[in-house]
């Protein structure tokens, strides 16, 4: 195997794994790519074993493999290629099979096929498929990432909300089950108002309004109702939606149930104030210090 290393062009240089057993044949791909504006950087395998060693051991941005070699093949390569569950672009050219094989290795996998006689067709097909190789990663990582905050979202202890503009609920989490007794889908489609007390009214309106503003609501302590009839007390935290172009469209709440931290808070200022009153009425000459009284000092003499 020889590896070839070109001038690193501003975007970095393109990691081929050449599978392909003339060295001449390596030369003129890695002449053409660099022809259409890449900076191939290339190790060429002929055998399965220095294939499955060069994937093992090294990172690479594409595989550009001939199809017919002496001890190796294309779809044998190929199968290696799925096996190591790489997702980068595998290019199959050759100059002796016919449209058949093309056809049942692209069927198998391969991502697309240059007949050697016409590598004028290579460096779109590697672009292309570069660039669609990059979309797919991109989509996983923006669904792996979706994914850890959905789970974030369900295991969370608070009441995790998602609403429209105009109230409706969009997103219902376990956490808002437990605070407020309803299930996701007894209020999924329905309005959050249902949630405030009748003495509110004003209070979601007014929310509603900085929301339209872009601006956040954080900290408010409030009161909600519960599904049985009772109140349960909040501290909410309401972040605007925003679609791509920056136009608010919905609001985020987070709601943390505070009742047993104001039930505490109740005891504390209860206390205070009875030790507060008991204090005011201890008279301020009693106890085992006072003073004697004048006529009595008199009565001794």
């Amino acid at each position: 195997m020889e590896p070839v290393t070109n001038n690193k062009s501003m975007s970095g240089p393109l990691r081929v794994l050449m599978v392909e057993d003339s060295v001449d044949d390596a030369l003129l791909i890695a002449a053409e790519l660099q022809r259409g504006g890449l900076d191939p950087v290339y190790e060429r395998v002929e055998t399965a074993a220095a294939m499955q060693a060069a994937i093992e051991v090294h990172a690479w941005d594409l595989i550009i493999c001939d199809y017919s070699m002496p001890h190796f093949d294309g779809p044998a390569a190929l199968a290696i290629y799925q096996q190591s569950r790489v997702d980068i672009p595998f290019i199959s050219v050759s100059g002796t099979v016919g449209e058949e094989f093309v056809a049942a290795m692209i069927k198998a996998g391969a991502h697309d096929y240059v007949m050697k006689h016409n590598l004028g067709q290579l460096v779109p097909a590697v672009k292309r498929e570069l660039r669609a190789a990059q979309e797919r990663r991109d989509r996983r990582h923006a669904e792996s990432v979706s994914a850890y905050l959905a789970s974030i979202v369900e295991s969370c202890d608070d009441a995790i909300i998602g609403k429209t503009l105009d109230g409706t609920v969009v997103s219902w989490n376990p956490g808002a089950e437990r605070t407020y007794g309803y299930s996701a889908a007894e209020m999924i489609g329905r309005s959050i108002s249902l949630l405030i007390p009748s003495y509110r009214p004003e209070e979601l309106p007014e929310i509603y309004e900085t929301i339209k503003q872009g601006k956040g609501v954080e900290g408010l302590e409030t009161v909600r109702i519960r599904k049985d009839g009772t109140p349960v007390e909040v501290s909410l935290t309401i972040s605007p939606i925003k679609d791509a172009g920056g136009r608010v469209v919905g609001a985020s709440t987070v709601a943390r149930d505070i009742t047993r931290r104001k039930e505490e808070e109740n005891e504390r200022l209860g206390l205070i104030k009875d030790l507060t009153s008991a204090l005011s009425h201890v008279h301020p000459g009693s106890g085992s210090g006072a003073a004697v009284p004048r006529h009595s000092q008199h009565a001794s003499r």
